[in-house]
């Protein structure tokens, strides 16, 4: 099999090598040929490439939500990982490997060498498949509202997306003409080329079913969202106490949203668990009852945890290892804090409070309530910078405390008795245009929980009120979405690129039907010259 100009022995040699995992001469290449076989396995290489590269988009995806899951971890298991370092290392050396394999493929189609995939390769690209397969099956059924997030992610993605699809296909050019050149199949060409073309026709027009709130005009932009510190500041500091609070107060966090429970003797304080074992303690200092739901201890017990120094033990976020020498001494010190100290510190700062009552399910909930109703009217704090989530006894809080703000974890209903001023949603559950909506019927829309710059940019242009982050620091120092274009200046880099590479694709084609209308005459040369010297041996 001949080469290509510029496609060394050596060069040829090496690349095969890796590919197929042995060493082949150049006399043994002569001899080698890519039966159907070996084109099936080429393409199923690239549908496992394919497939690894759009889980490793949902893998960057999910990971505004990765603390959830490392909690639900926790929670089955009491083992504390950040597993989003396992999941984008186990992702990248997927995609690594089979990008590699990919690239070596192309090279040696482009040099005129046969694609013997060795079976080794074969088998980890099965077993790649079948672990990505199983990744994507795992998400359906266990975190099935991150495929909503992906659908969202596109809003912010889709025009980028758009352009390196485009640059990728393009790429693609080279060596499906070096293919087709050299092939004698007609019917396997006319395949090819109908099928590379019906792509990147669809490629060339995707733009018309790309919607994105951020492609807007700079003057249509709304203001930024307030932020609401997620348990306070939990990436600078242990979640749901005073230190969290004062480290979002530093963040300009307008709410600080947390979660009450009251314990044995009648006393609100702030914890997200129905157990206290992630976030104190409690398995060293009451070995015994560390399984019991936290409302079962008394505040005199619960003031005898550390509620700090699990957060320098099992680092939730990376952020922990950047905390200064004063920071973590300052963690080591934190303890339970009481609703009641929680409102005087909102008071002296002037930041509003938005709180769930947890847990909903318990016997004695509407004693809860009362306690905890009790609590904010001897603080003495503005009752409009309370903000109240739970629905349980929600108008018995009404008429008690008719000044305290009424948010709702639901959308508004068609025959809503009385308005909606406030709701609280996760942000998969309201698309751009609901919120639009709603911004229009001023009503405030709070959605949760937002910690990467890219879905807080796409809220921030669909014009939503606030959102909760645990990423209050990142957050604040956003001025600007990161992306906003008018759709003028959308329309112009959609042309230019689609012009350009087309232009490429032509280019590609012409160029090596040149190189292989050069190589066949060089061929015929060869055969002439052959001929002839076999002419005059046998004179």
């Amino acid at each position: 099999m001949s080469h290509p100009p510029g496609c060394c022995h050596p060069c040829a040699t090496c690349l095969l090598c890796f590919y197929s995992c042995h060493w082949v001469t150049a006399k043994k290449r002569k001899g080698l040929k890519t039966t159907k076989c070996d084109y099936t396995w080429f393409l199923f290489l690239f549908c496992v490439f394919l497939f690894t590269l759009v889980w490793l988009y949902f893998a960057i995806i999910i990971l505004n939500d990765f603390h959830n899951f490392n909690e639900f971890i926790f929670k089955q298991r009491k083992l504390w990982l950040d597993w989003s370092l396992v999941l984008l290392i186990a992702t990248a050396v997927l995609i690594t490997y089979s990008a590699a394999l990919l690239v070596l493929a192309l090279c040696l189609q482009l040099c005129g060498q046969p694609l013997k995939l060795h079976w080794l390769h074969k088998i980890l690209l099965i077993l790649s498949a079948l672990v990505v397969a199983a990744a994507f099956t795992g998400l359906g059924i266990k975190w099935a509202e991150e495929w909503r997030s992906a659908r969202i992610s596109l809003q912010a993605t889709g025009p980028f997306l758009h352009i390196g699809f485009v640059g990728g296909m393009t790429l693609l050019a080279c060596p499906l003409a070096s293919f087709i050149y050299r092939t004698h199949n007609t019917g396997l060409k006319v395949f090819l080329l109908l099928v590379y073309s019906t792509v990147m026709i669809v490629l060339y027009l995707a733009p018309l079913g790309i919607t994105s709130p951020c492609i807007m005009e700079e003057n249509q932009l709304p203001s930024k969202p307030a932020l609401v510190g997620h348990r306070g500041a939990p990436m600078l500091a242990p979640e749901n106490t005073l230190m969290s609070l004062h480290k979002a107060i530093d963040c300009d966090v307008q709410v600080f949203e947390t979660d009450v429970m009251v314990s044995a003797d009648g006393v609100p304080f702030l914890m997200h668990d129905e157990e206290l074992t992630r976030t104190t303690n409690v398995q060293a200092v009451f070995p015994k009852r560390a399984a019991l739901n936290s409302t079962a201890f008394n505040w005199t017990d619960l003031q005898q945890l550390d509620a700090g120094s699990w957060f320098l033990e099992r680092r939730p976020f990376p952020t922990v290892q950047s905390l200064s020498a004063g920071d973590r001494y300052w963690v080591t010190k934190q303890k339970i804090p009481s609703l009641e100290q929680v409102l005087e510190a909102a008071k002296q700062s002037n930041i509003s409070i938005m709180f769930d009552l947890r847990p909903e399910n318990h016997s004695d909930y509407q004693s809860f309530v009362n306690a905890t109703l009790e609590v904010i009217l001897q603080s003495g704090i503005p009752l409009q910078q309370v903000l109240w989530l739970p629905d349980g006894f929600r108008e018995q809080v009404k008429q008690q405390a008719p000044g305290i703000q009424q948010v709702y974890g639901r959308k508004r209903l068609q025959n809503e008795k009385e308005p909606l001023l406030r709701v609280n949603l996760p942000y998969q559950d309201m698309s751009s245009e609901e919120i639009r909506q709603y911004r229009q019927g001023n009503v405030s829309v709070n959605l949760y929980v937002v910690n990467q710059p890219w879905l807080f940019s796409v809220l921030w242009c669909s014009g939503v009120s606030s959102v909760t982050t645990n990423a209050c620091q990142v957050l604040k120092e956003m001025k600007h979405p990161i992306w906003l274009l008018p759709s003028s200046t959308y329309l112009m880099i959609w042309i230019v690129v689609d012009c350009v590479s087309l232009l490429a694709i032509l280019w590609a084609f012409l160029l090596l039907k040149k190189c292989s209308q050069g190589r066949r005459a060089a061929e015929s040369e060869t055969d002439v010259l052959l001929t002839k010297i076999n002419s005059l041996m046998q004179e």
